[in-house]
């Protein structure tokens, strides 16, 4: 695809918008130019552009080639280099800012028609899905999986429940094109008897409107999900296995200033909880032939909101399900991880040629480990790294970790198992499958 290309871009200062974005007790003026940002950024080079240089071209005034680089669409915002920056140097808070400069018709078409189909329907689905269509897959698939397997005859997929302990969100990928993929998640809050809901209104866990750069179309999306929430008065807010839309809702909420009454938990935490309480026993008897697995950090749950604690959580989780001889870690993990390059929108950018250039550090990561299987809790990571192994000819497989969840409670029904490879899909059958 041909790089976007800003037409009139907004004139931005951006020695001084970088100097109100320092933290306290950072210095912009002090970037000593180590280089630490550039070399752990997986979108440097890339139309020979870098953090550094980015950094570097803000001191020199040189705002109009700022406003104009279409490096900003490959930069997914994953915020390594401030994490490595020893003066506490954001580029990414910048990235936003040169972003929302950009003209709507010359952003990416793709980001753009995401965030525009979440302000369509007060469901801020980012496929179009409306609120009275989730509510009715969501009952036909229930209906389905009480008649498909009598252990789950009377599950439930609550809805606009009120003062239920969990409100929870959902990714628009499965009820638009895999709803069967709901149906794990569903069992394991049946198996560990969690009082939980959806809301019918604000549902769905993507906001592509903050990677636009237009705040006031991220404001909207997070006040409509809030708003839905408060309504239906729980205790804590819980993200599905997904990444981003729990940092776009917690951050929107500190950023805007709104009044959110609930806490905000990621399921990644919850399945470590109940594992480790004894309600989730799972275990790693099914993994026979000593299949391995490595486990990758999304940038916007691990990195940008849980932090090293979060990432602890999910390799214990890991290793419960597959083995702790079996479980390779990349290197570096947890907080230092680098990005997949599936956020920040470059999914939907539609440069997909920069995108794969992006992932190569990523493939060459998981390549490095030789692992059958990349476990991730984030959507948007998990097509990203089948892509690379595609276009890169890996031999891995990437599933979710509900999957593996139900595979070890031996609860994982016969048309849950997309994701994984021949090896697993006759192991642990529920009876009469």
């Amino acid at each position: 695809m041909t790089a976007p290309v800003a037409t009139h871009p907004a004139r931005i200062d951006f020695l001084a918008a970088a100097k109100v974005m320092l933290p306290p007790g950072a210095s912009f003026d002090a970037c000593v130019g180590c280089g630490l940002c550039a070399s752990g950024c997986p979108a440097a080079g890339l139309f020979g552009m870098d953090p550094r240089r980015f950094i570097n071209m803000a001191q020199l005034g040189m705002n109009e080639e700022l406003a104009a680089t279409p490096w900003v669409w490959t930069c997914t915002q994953c915020k390594r280099c401030a994490y490595v920056c020893p003066m506490g140097i954001d580029v990414a808070q910048l990235v936003g800012l040169a972003r929302s400069g950009w003209a709507e018709d010359d952003k990416p078409k793709g980001i753009v028609r995401s965030c525009a189909a979440q302000r369509m329907d007060e469901s801020t689905s980012a496929m179009g899905i409306r609120s009275e269509d989730f509510v009715e897959i969501v009952e036909e698939t229930v209906a389905e999986l009480r008649a498909a397997d009598a252990r789950f005859a009377n599950i439930e997929a609550p809805i606009d429940k009120k003062g239920a302990m969990f409100v929870v969100n959902q990714n628009s990928r499965e009820p638009a094109v895999e709803p069967e993929e709901m149906a794990p998640m569903w069992k394991i809050f049946d198996y560990v008897g969690a009082d939980w809901t959806y809301a019918s209104k604000g549902w769905a866990a993507e906001n592509f409107c903050m990677f636009t750069g237009d705040e006031g179309a991220w404001r909207e999306m997070v006040e409509t999900r809030v708003n839905a929430i408060n309504d239906l008065a729980p205790q804590v807010w819980v993200n599905t296995e997904c990444g981003h839309s729990f940092y776009t809702l917690w951050a929107g909420i500190e950023r805007f200033g709104l009044e959110a009454n609930f806490e905000a938990g990621s399921l990644v935490s919850y399945y470590a909880q109940w594992i480790r309480e004894g309600k989730l026993p799972v275990n790693s008897d099914w993994n026979t032939g000593g299949l391995t697995f490595t486990v990758q950090d999304p940038c916007q749950l691990i990195r940008k909101s849980l932090g090293d604690q979060g990432a602890e959580d999910l390799r214990f989780v890991v290793k419960a399900l597959v083995g702790e001889d079996n479980f390779i870690d990349m290197q570096p993990a947890r907080s230092a991880n680098y990005c997949c390059g599936g956020g920040g929108g470059f999914l939907q950018a539609g440069m997909a040629e920069e995108r794969r250039a992006y992932g190569k550090r990523k493939f060459d990561q998981i390549a490095a480990t030789e692992a059958d299987y990349v476990l991730t809790p984030c959507h948007n990571c998990h097509s990203q790294i089948e892509d690379i192994g595609v276009h890169y000819h890996g031999g891995y497989r990437v599933t979710h970790l509900w999957t593996l969840i139900c595979l070890s409670l031996g609860i994982l029904g016969a048309d849950e198992r997309k994701y994984l490879g021949p090896e697993l899909q006759g192991v642990n059958l529920p009876e009469g499958t």
